[in-house]
């Protein structure tokens, strides 16, 4: 039989039996549009945690100044502890396995520009603090190093900090007064969701050099005028986390005289945990979807193979007959073979668009940070497709080729009898 002759037999044949070529491409789209929105919504999830993460920080640990539990070097233990500023320059040099250690601070300043007034939190840092703390530009420039080295007046500000100051104005090159310090201000942050924070949400504070930071707004009492908040700790990757962890505490110790397995000493808030830890939960609910959606992917299988089966059982008597003029078991499957291979793609195709267009109308919507929306994979599309169109084709072939080796009377017997 020439392809054109078959595939145009193919189709007067699924039309004649549209009721069971319905059922059967229902059973494998429903299957596929399942899996797809069960892994989209799983996938949505995992990125949109990540993102709200990520405002936050990226690979940070915060280290805290706490009390010492253990006696180290003679010294009691129940000591405070303070973090200096140049605390960061030793740990630097003793921390090889750590890309970045900053010092910060902030206090508490009262503010007032042309238009307003405020008492925001002025936060002082290095310049490489904008970018493990995710502090996208939206005008100007955040500070730079010459900015620090020369303790220059300059100010960055938070996006709802320039609302405040500001209002709709232009800010790039205006003149912020911090107290009665006059600061340029050269810069203003992109908006960011932030679901986290040790001292209140970045768009609500100002951002200036740590060298003018500490010559202008030192710590206030009881505080010494060199202590600094914190010590912010990035490692140079993943794999060397726990070094930069422990070369951290060692470096301290040794500079301010406590034992490096005293954890009460320098408490630290390890987002590097936090986002594995993170990662393993947002894995296991997609994971969860998944399997979900293979179950449901399964009961859609036992369903077009049920159907299968059926549609060949009935079609018995046609294959007796298409034997008794001479057809071959061969050209019978192939037959069967050709047209379930087009009820797998019409029904794959249409699956794949529905799933892929629902996702794309849930994805106009908007969503709460934590969720980034359907975000489907064409892994789980191929997957389902191929999964689903295998049963359709084991279904169809195995009681068609045991149909095709009957004898042709028996055949047309056995399908009179039914």
């Amino acid at each position: 039989m020439a392809s054109k002759d078959l595939l145009l037999d193919t189709l007067e044949t699924l039309w004649s039996h549209k009721l069971r070529t319905f059922l059967t491409m229902f059973g494998i789209a429903w299957g596929i549009i399942s899996i797809i929105l069960m892994v989209a919504a799983g996938e949505g999830l995992r990125v949109g945690q990540q993102r709200v993460s990520e405002s936050f920080a990226r690979d940070v640990m915060i280290v805290n100044a706490g009390r010492t539990s253990m006696q180290a070097g003679g010294m009691r233990a129940g000591r405070a502890l303070h973090w200096e500023g140049t605390d960061y320059l030793s740990v630097q040099e003793q921390a090889p396995a750590c890309r970045y250690v900053l010092p910060e601070l902030g206090n508490e300043v009262l503010e007032r520009t042309a238009y307003n007034s405020g008492n925001l939190l002025v936060v002082g840092s290095l310049p490489a603090f904008a970018e493990i703390r995710s502090i996208g530009v939206a005008q100007g420039r955040f500070y730079n190093s010459d900015d620090q080295a020369q303790a220059r007046r300059v100010a960055f500000l938070g996006s709802e900090a320039k609302k405040q100051l500001f209002g709709t104005h232009p800010v790039v090159g205006e003149t912020l007064h911090l107290f009665d310090y006059p600061y340029t201000v050269i810069g203003a942050m992109k908006p960011k969701e932030q679901d986290s924070s040790y001292d209140g949400f970045d768009v609500n504070k100002i951002y200036i050099p740590f060298s003018a930071m500490l010559r202008d707004f030192p710590g206030k009492p009881p505080a010494t005028p060199h202590q600094v908040d914190r010590l912010l700790v990035t490692p140079n990757s993943i794999r060397t986390h726990e070094d930069c962890k422990w070369q951290v505490r060692r470096a301290l110790a040794k500079i301010h005289g406590f034992d490096p397995q005293d954890k009460e000493a320098a408490g630290i808030w390890d987002t590097v945990e936090d986002a594995k830890a993170f990662q393993t939960m947002t894995d296991g609910m997609k994971y969860f979807l998944g399997a979900v959606g293979l179950v449901t992917l399964f009961l859609g299988g036992l369903g077009v193979m049920n159907v299968m089966l059926v549609a060949v059982r009935e079609r018995t008597r046609e294959i007796g007959v298409r034997k008794a003029v001479g057809a071959t078991a061969r050209s019978i499957l192939w037959q069967f073979f050709i047209e379930t291979l087009l009820v797998v793609f019409l029904s794959g195709g249409l699956g794949m668009g529905i799933a892929y267009g629902l996702c794309a109308l849930v994805n106009l919507i908007p969503m709460p940070p934590f969720f980034a929306g359907l975000l489907p994979t064409w892994q789980s599309g191929l997957l389902s497709l191929a999964l689903l169109g295998t049963v359709a084709i084991l279904s169809a072939l195995y009681p068609a080729n045991r149909a095709a080796t009957v004898d042709p009377i028996e055949a047309l017997r056995y399908e009179a009898g039914g």
